[in-house]
């Protein structure tokens, strides 16, 4: 990933976070000289070292778990918003600005492995669902499926662990820009009624280094 100094972003709470907010991973592993690419929601083990999600068996990303190469790269994205040169003060001072895009991704890279254990299974899918059923203001449960159903379903699928060896996060958010520049693009995402604007606006008003 082409990484300018003033767009990273190393620190791990910050990363964290990011992957919390926006958990649905872009996995892309080499698989007999192909990319696979897959799109998991993963959520991180409780010291942050490994992400933790779930496939398919009949998922050709299991094959690169049991191969001799199970690096894979797992991208998260996070919000983006394009940027009107419009919004530039500076635009009317010289004209040399340009549209530009904003965003925010974090890449965590590391082996991974297939975790067999059902019990493991069984608690992780539980896990993973009380994390998100919140959001919706709903109470689901993994209890609330009949067992012979949810015993089903888990039979179909396997566990995946990526032990995270690099991790390094890309916040583009017009730190690149004079002040005034910077101060006009807070401004119009904080009048814009778009949802994923105001994602963006959160972004931009936190320090993120």
């Amino acid at each position: 990933m082409y990484l300018p100094k003033h767009f990273s972003v190393e620190d791990p709470e910050i990363l964290a976070q990011l992957i919390s907010e926006y958990p649905l991973a872009t996995i892309v592993a080499n698989l007999d000289g192909h990319f696979e690419i897959n799109h998991l929601p993963l959520m991180f083990s409780t010291d942050k070292t490994k992400l933790y999600g779930h496939v398919a068996r009949m998922n050709p990303l299991t094959k690169v778990a049991s191969s001799s190469n199970t690096s894979v790269t797992a991208i998260f994205n996070g919000p983006n918003a394009y940027v009107t040169p419009s919004w530039y003060p500076s635009k009317k001072e010289s004209g040399k600005v340009v549209p530009t895009w904003n965003y925010a991704a974090v890449h965590a890279q590391g082996a991974i492995k297939l975790i067999e254990d059902p019990q493991w299974l069984r608690s992780h899918v539980a896990q993973m669902t009380n994390i998100h059923e919140p959001t919706y203001q709903s109470s689901w449960k993994l209890e609330d499926a009949p067992e012979d159903y949810v015993q089903t379903m888990l039979q179909v699928i396997i566990g995946i662990e990526i032990d995270i060896k690099h991790l390094v996060g890309k916040f583009k958010l017009s730190q690149n820009r004079p002040a005034g520049d910077y101060d006009a693009v807070v401004e119009k995402l904080r009048q814009s009624p778009k949802e994923a604007l105001q994602e963006m606006l959160q972004y931009m008003k936190t320090p993120k280094n």
